[in-house]
């Protein structure tokens, strides 16, 4: 069956959609800020609910995958955006760092990592696989580009009526915004062909392989393990970048970083997505590795607003390269039928990211005062994932 892909653009468009409203979780530095000044949590306090949304994340992304590839996306969907906002919305009545572990990091992270699997996995199905890496760059682009509306808006809240009718009126947008996208994202027609140009038929022929195979396949580990170093670095900037203005440079206004972060991680999506689709995708992500990497040693050394500024914007588009790229590496290997659960098993590297990076940085500020130790360890993690690309035989 191959016919035109009007439908698949639709769902597609759906899908980055829903992306950018779900994605609170990346505005998480502009959170914590307040968590600490206004509540007096501690650093490490803060930073926990992130750590366990991180978690929760991605084994919901591995339980709902298989769901979503056997049932479609449009229930899963669903349910992920309630589950953000009903999470955002108690945590808005909670001042517990415990309870706030399950609201925020339990529900929102479940919720968060469902719709992460249900928007990427339907996508690649839609496409040939010329085009994996354009359209999982936009898909996710839309969770890159969130923050900079979520960023100025919860500074904007903050400062008017407090985090906790922040959250509340987060949760309350997440619930009305969400669930109506969420109905329009579905998974192509039974014997479906996507169109694809006659010169890179043979490219499309592919087979597809579950978990049981990829479980096994000493490429997937490799992948697996370049995915987890790479995203702590991100991660650990993504979740302190407001504290790192505050304390590096003096300067309160850390919303702004949060925003130039947001936009060029949208930007490295879709140009790690459409350049992968045209160059060896191991060399490019080789490439992000070195540049994340040279940054990061870098990065104690960024001592005023333009130089903090382009670390930032350097962190964001190495880090939302690596996001396009990788979803579509998987799927070269393994194909597009079982990407659903292929994938959440994939990004459960992610979640090691999540623990490493934020958790590093807290607990080396509380002990230090500082970052520069969180800024070498991440430097060091991103020279052992350049190492493994050169491991690598491509798939």
């Amino acid at each position: 069956m191959k016919n035109s892909n009007k439908r698949g653009y639709i769902v597609l468009s759906a899908a980055a959609g829903i992306n950018f409203i779900s994605a609170i979780m990346y505005v998480w530095s502009v959170i914590s800020k307040a968590l600490v000044t206004e509540l007096n949590w501690t650093s490490k306090e803060a930073s926990l609910p992130y750590t366990v949304l991180t978690i929760s994340f991605v084994i919901a992304m591995v339980i709902f995958g298989k769901i979503v590839d056997s049932k479609g996306p449009r229930i899963p969907a669903t349910a992920g955006g309630i589950l953000i906002g009903i999470g955002l919305i108690c945590s808005g009545m909670t001042t517990s760092p415990i309870l706030m572990v399950f609201t925020m990091g339990i529900l929102v992270g479940a919720g968060s990592g469902i719709i992460n699997v249900a928007t990427t996995a339907t996508v690649v199905k839609w496409f040939s696989q010329e085009k994996k890496g354009m359209v999982t760059g936009i898909v996710v682009a839309g969770v890159g580009l969130s923050s900079a509306f979520y960023s100025p808006l919860s500074n904007y809240l903050i400062n008017s009526v407090g985090i906790s009718r922040t959250f509340s009126y987060l949760g309350i947008f997440v619930l009305l915004t969400a669930i109506p996208l969420s109905l329009i994202i579905k998974n192509p027609p039974q014997n479906f062909i996507p169109e694809n140009k006659e010169v890179n038929k043979q490219k499309n022929i592919s087979v597809d392989y579950d978990w049981k195979y990829i479980i096994k396949d000493k490429y997937f580990y490799k992948l697996w393990v370049m995915l987890g170093l790479s995203s702590s670095a991100g991660l650990m900037i993504i979740g302190h970048i407001s504290n790192i203005a505050k304390l590096q440079i003096k300067w309160e206004a850390g919303f702004i970083l949060v925003i130039i972060l947001s936009i060029f991680n949208s930007l490295g999506r879709v140009l790690g997505g459409l350049i992968s689709d045209k160059v060896d995708r191991l060399t490019l992500v080789r490439f992000i590795f070195i540049l994340q990497m040279i940054n990061m040693f870098s990065f104690a050394v960024y001592s005023n607003v333009a130089l903090l500024s382009i670390g930032v914007a350097i962190a964001g588009l190495c880090y939302g390269g690596g996001f396009a790229i990788f979803p579509a590496m998987a799927s070269d290997a393994y194909g597009s039928k079982n990407f659903g659960m292929n994938y959440g098993i994939l990004f459960t590297a992610w979640g090691l990211g999540g623990v490493i990076g934020p958790m590093t940085a807290a607990t080396i500020l509380d002990f230090t005062g500082t970052y520069n130790y969180a800024y070498i360890v991440a430097g060091v993690l991103l020279l052992i994932a350049i190492g493994i690309t050169f491991m690598v035989k491509k798939k």
